[in-house]
């Protein structure tokens, strides 16, 4: 396989949108939906159901037009059911508040759980974002070091940033009362995940030239050669 392809130059910034924007609809989406109606006055729990549906119709479409599960969006329909399903246990908004949180550090980990895996969740984006380059992307993540730790890096910064936001927000709850906390919430949540996009978009372009460098510089390697490892 030529990895040095003038074409994967000319398509590296487009493969970084594809994987965000994919990124965005499997999480941004429900996101979106459910503290759009919260800022209306939509009651929680409609907001959640909505949420749920937004998460469930994504992750049916893309079945049903990749044969491929997004896990992304599997995980948003998990979490705001999960969230539905508390709406009806207690009422009290703080709680409602730090269910949120929770949700928003179960992402982060299950970001940071994914390296434990074969296939880290930001890999698992970019695949169900661009289907007909999945095997490709996989076997650059299987021998390209670079290409391995852009994706891998990427995971811990997602999951590190998430946890954080999840962190901060838990004692806000207590000491922000819940009508300013909900807009201040929303607030944070829009700020790290516009951040971390922006952020995932910087990397990813500056990673892709060091990716085709390492790549060319390997080239003449012997098959049998031992591959540096991340």
């Amino acid at each position: 396989m030529e990895h040095g392809k003038s074409e994967a130059d000319d398509e590296s910034g487009y493969s970084v949108l594809q994987q965000f924007s994919g990124l965005f609809l499997d999480v941004g989406a429900p996101l979106v939906a459910y503290y759009a109606l919260r800022l209306v006055g939509a009651t929680d729990w409609v907001a959640l159901l909505v949420a749920s549906l937004v998460a469930g119709v994504r992750l049916v479409w893309v079945a049903v037009c990749t044969q491929r599960v997004t896990w992304f969006a599997a995980l948003m329909l998990t979490v705001f059911g999960v969230g539905l399903a508390l709406a009806f246990v207690d009422g009290d908004p703080r709680f409602l508040l730090v269910t949120d949180s929770l949700t928003t550090g179960l992402v982060g980990l299950v970001f940071l759980a994914s390296l434990l895996g074969a296939t880290p969740l930001t890999l698992s984006a970019f695949q169900t974002s661009q289907p007909q380059k999945a095997r490709e992307m996989a076997e650059y993540y299987r021998t390209l070091p670079p290409v391995r730790r852009t994706f891998r890096v990427s995971a811990v910064v997602w999951g590190v940033g998430l946890l954080l936001l999840a962190i901060v927000r838990v004692p806000l709850i207590y000491l922000v009362p819940p009508d300013v906390m909900v807009g201040l919430s929303t607030a944070m949540l829009v700020v790290t995940i516009v951040g971390l996009s922006i952020w995932n978009g910087w990397y990813g372009a500056q990673a892709g030239p060091k990716a085709r460098a390492w790549a060319e510089a390997h080239a003449q390697e012997p098959t049998g050669a031992t591959r540096p490892s991340d």
